[in-house]
C-alpha cells in the first residue's frame, strides 16, 4: 500500500514533468523572472569597492518555453550570462539606476545567444549604489583555529606550522585597517598519532576583502610519550648583590624529562635552565635550597631531580 507522502511526491513529480513537457514543446512566448549575476568592472586600480556589490539581479525575460527551460537550466554553466557595471568613470560615489543603465547600454546585458531570450527589465535590486575607498596592500599573519587532540599515550610537539604562515591582503582603506590577523576555518583533528599534514581554507570576512591564496597547508607533530634522563645540568645563581659571592655544591643536578620521544631525544643540558634566585630563597638561617627548573616549552613536563636540594656557601665579597 503507497503511503500518503509517497503519493504527494509522485503527483508532484507528474505535474512537474506534465510542466516541463509544456514548456519545451511550447512555441509561445512567456515572461519569467530569473537571477543573473551582477558583475562590477574596471575599478581604478589605486580604488576598491567599499561596500559589496549584490551578487545578483532580479530580471525579467521573454522567450519561448524551449528558450526559457534551456536557460533556466543550463544558466550556471554559463561565463557570459551576467550584468556589467562598469566603474571606469568613477572617482569615488555613483548611484546606477539599473533599468536607465542597461536601457543606455544593453551591450552590458551578456547572454548567450543560444538562451533565445529578451531582456524586459530589472525587478530587483532598481538601484546598486557604488562607493569607492583607497586600495590598500598588507601581509598579513594567519592564526589557526585547528584543535589537537593526541591519541592516549601521544602528545603535541611544539606548535601548528602553516605553510604559508602568512598572505597578502588587499582591499578598502576602512576595512583593511581593522585586519590584523587572518583565521583559518574551524578544524578538529582526533587521536592523532603521528605527524599529520593538511590543506585548510581561510576565512574571508567580506567579499571586498581579497587573498594572495584561500587555503594553506598545516602540519602538526605529534609524537608518543617517553622519558629521559638528563644529567651534569649546571646550576645558575640569580640575582647576587655585588656585596656576596656565593658557591654551589653540587654544581650540577639530573632530573628525568617527560616528552615526546622525538624531541625529547634532542635535548641537551645546556636546553634546561635551573636556578636559584638568591634574593627570593635565600636566608642566612638556612644552608640548603631547591632549585628551580625550567624546560623547554614543547617538553612536556620534567620529575626526579636528583639532588633535590644543593648547598649554598655565601661569603662577603671584596670591597
Amino acid at each position: 500500500m503507497i503511503s500518503f507522502q509517497k503519493l504527494v511526491l509522485r503527483i508532484g513529480a507528474f505535474g512537474m514533468a506534465i510542466i516541463l513537457w509544456l514548456f519545451v514543446v511550447s512555441e509561445e512566448e512567456y515572461s519569467i523572472i530569473m537571477s543573473i549575476p551582477i558583475e562590477a568592472r574596471n575599478i581604478s586600480a589605486q580604488k576598491a569597492l567599499k561596500e559589496e556589490v549584490p551578487e545578483f539581479a532580479q530580471v525579467r525575460f521573454t522567450g519561448t518555453g524551449n528558450s526559457i527551460l534551456k536557460a533556466f537550466i543550463l544558466k550556471k554553466f554559463f561565463e557570459n550570462y551576467k550584468l556589467i557595471l562598469d566603474l571606469d568613470r568613477i572617482s569615488e560615489e555613483y548611484n546606477f539606476v539599473l533599468n536607465e543603465y542597461y536601457s543606455k547600454y544593453p551591450q552590458k546585458i551578456l547572454i548567450p545567444p543560444s538562451f533565445d531570450l529578451e531582456f524586459v527589465e530589472v525587478v530587483y535590486p532598481k538601484e546598486v549604489h557604488i562607493s569607492l575607498d583607497e586600495y590598500l596592500v598588507k601581509l598579513i599573519p594567519i592564526i589557526p583555529q585547528i584543535d589537537i587532540h593526541p591519541a592516549s599515550g601521544y602528545i603535541q610537539v611544539g606548535s601548528i606550522k602553516l605553510t604559508p604562515p602568512s598572505i597578502t591582503v588587499a582591499g578598502p582603506k576602512i576595512l583593511m585597517k581593522e585586519i590584523l590577523s587572518v583565521m583559518t576555518e574551524p578544524d578538529t583533528l582526533q587521536k592523532i598519532s603521528q605527524m599529520t599534514n593538511h590543506k585548510i581554507i581561510l576565512k574571508q570576512p567580506s567579499r571586498l576583502i581579497e587573498y594572495s591564496q584561500r587555503e594553506i597547508r598545516y602540519q602538526v607533530d605529534v609524537q608518543a610519550i617517553s622519558e629521559r634522563i638528563i644529567s651534569e645540568v649546571q646550576i645558575q645563581i640569580v640575582k647576587v648583590p655585588q656585596k656576596y659571592r656565593v658557591f654551589v655544591n653540587p654544581q650540577t643536578v639530573s632530573l628525568t624529562i617527560v616528552g615526546g620521544v622525538k624531541r625529547i631525544a634532542e635535548i641537551y643540558p645546556e636546553d634546561i635552565f635551573v636556578y636559584i634566585d638568591f634574593e627570593e630563597q635565600w636566608t642566612p638561617r638556612l644552608q640548603f635550597f631547591q632549585p628551580e627548573v625550567v624546560i623547554p616549552n614543547d617538553v612536556l613536563d620534567w620529575k626526579d631531580l636528583s639532588p633535590k636540594n644543593v648547598e649554598l656557601v655565601v661569603t662577603k665579597g671584596a670591597t
